[in-house]
């Protein structure tokens, strides 16, 4: 039986420390679990912004939210596991 792989979803914008490290995390344990990553910039959707400005860097997995400003590699492994 073959499972479909969860998508992690970065939400951030251009110049941000946070959404460069949390990038860094979710390539990480992307790479190790077989996710996909999409990027979405809260500067070019007004629904994006008003929603998540205050919490960037905001992962999603599989379009829920699971955290926002850092990333916990172990807890991101298990939720993709």
């Amino acid at each position: 039986m073959t499972t479909t792989p969860k998508t992690v979803t970065l939400i951030g914008r251009p110049g941000c420390h946070l959404c460069d490290d949390a990038r860094a995390v979710i390539g990480k344990v992307a790479a190790e679990t077989g996710a996909t990553v999409t990027e979405q910039d809260i500067t070019q959707d007004a629904a994006l912004h008003d929603r998540y400005w205050e919490q960037i860097p905001v992962v999603l997995v599989d379009g829920e939210q699971h955290t926002f400003w850092r990333v916990d590699e172990g807890r991101l492994r298990a939720a993709l596991a």
